[in-house]
């Protein structure tokens, strides 16, 4: 195999790239980029990590067709240090692969194609086309709020379910729940409006997640083109193919947890909640050695909310204008969920409901959208007071 990359254009390549190499797999290829050069021209690179993956092509020229894996972080680290405007790679029949940019040129070793880890098909007649800016949002309200580690896997990750024209994502950690719906614009994946085969259901890994977001534009007119099968998801997002496994089961009966008889409510503005809330990090977020980590108390008093917070190392009180409805509460939280809680919710102003310092509160827009739906669960530290 024999090519020829411009620098720049190769090097902007690789960084998505690089999110899906694995690093800690006892496979070596996983830990590589499979390097697919093919006539005329084109040059189809690949990591895949086990969980997720991601593939694209890029212009370069094809003195010779060949398909070879290569260290992603060797590549990585070779590419960038390498001077001149051209990067030439060579791999011979000895499995060398030989970096050559002017006067400097690197030698390190690579593996057959044969290795690499079999990647799910990359096309599906089944699926749907979505809006990027749309999917892009709707992540990242919710993705603060998945499990790690859960002991039930369906936690580990983002619930989405698509129902005509309805989009709706659920996240779930035993602590915190968040559900975000939205309507918009289905496409079918011919490219035709359609109401048909646009009803899904699936849940992407925490990693997965946290990867798209970083890969979905903020450009409305993008859109993103999602394949289902059984066990995994291909989303191509125009040039940039991502592909995810899928966790099998069924997802948590949130509607059945959230609480939708609560008797206290609270409406203030969201920043300066989130105001209070971030000096009470100060007390709460400090580490001190043999210290415990502390909560934030909430006392609801007529229309003032305090907010105050104690640990060894001192103690902070704040107060919070509120319109309020309901008995006055006193309650606890873990303030980075609630501050967590509070800046996923996109209203200016905000509405907490209340039943008791024991259960949880629901945090969601003052102001119903019956096309943008929000509500962000959190349940409360118990506390000897």
């Amino acid at each position: 195999m024999k090519i020829t990359f411009n620098r720049q254009q190769i090097c902007n390549a690789v960084s998505p790239l690089m999110s899906a190499v694995s690093g800690k797999s006892t496979l070596t290829a996983a830990d590589g980029i499979l390097i697919e050069a093919k006539f005329p021209d084109i040059c189809t690179l690949t990591t895949f990590d086990l969980e997720k993956g991601i593939r694209l092509t890029v212009n370069a020229k094809v003195e010779e067709e060949g398909s070879y894996i290569i260290n992603a972080h060797k590549f990585n680290q070779t590419i960038r240090v390498m001077d001149g405007e051209e990067i030439a790679l060579t791999v011979d029949d000895k499995l060398c692969a030989t970096f050559e940019s002017g006067r400097s040129s690197h030698k390190t070793g690579s593996l057959k194609a044969q290795d690499f880890p079999e990647i799910p098909r990359l096309t599906s007649e089944k699926g749907f086309v979505v809006n990027q800016s749309v999917l892009k949002n709707m992540l990242s309200k919710v993705a603060y709020a998945m499990g790690i580690n859960d002991p039930r896997p369906m936690l580990n990750g983002c619930y989405i379910r698509t129902i005509k024209d309805t989009l709706s994502l659920v996240t779930c950690d035993t602590f915190k729940l968040a559900v975000c719906s939205c309507k918009t614009k289905f496409d079918s994946i011919e490219g035709e409006e359609s109401d048909k085969n646009t009803d899904f259901s699936f849940i992407v890994p925490v990693k997965s997640v946290n990867e798209l977001i970083k890969l979905l534009s903020d450009d409305e007119e993008k859109k993103a083109t999602v394949y289902m099968s059984h066990k995994n998801i291909v989303i191509d997002l125009d040039g940039i193919v991502f592909f995810s496994r899928l966790i099998t089961g069924d997802y948590l009966d949130y509607e059945r947890v959230i609480i939708k008889n609560h008797k206290i409510f609270v409406q203030t503005d969201k920043q300066r909640l989130l105001s209070a809330l971030e000096r009470a990090a100060l007390i709460t977020e400090e580490r001190i050695v043999g210290s415990v980590r502390s909560n934030v108390k909430l006392e609801i008093c007529k229309n003032i909310l305090k907010v105050s917070a104690v640990s060894s190392s001192g103690s902070i009180y704040d107060e919070v204008e509120i319109e309020h409805t309901g008995e006055d509460l006193s309650i606890s939280f873990n303030n980075r969920f609630l501050m967590d809680s509070v800046k996923a919710c996109s209203a200016e102003k905000i509405r907490i409901a209340l039943s008791s310092k024991f259960t949880s509160v629901n945090i969601e827009p003052a102001q119903k959208d019956e096309d943008n739906e929000e509500l962000f669960m959190l349940l409360p530290v118990r506390t000897k007071d």
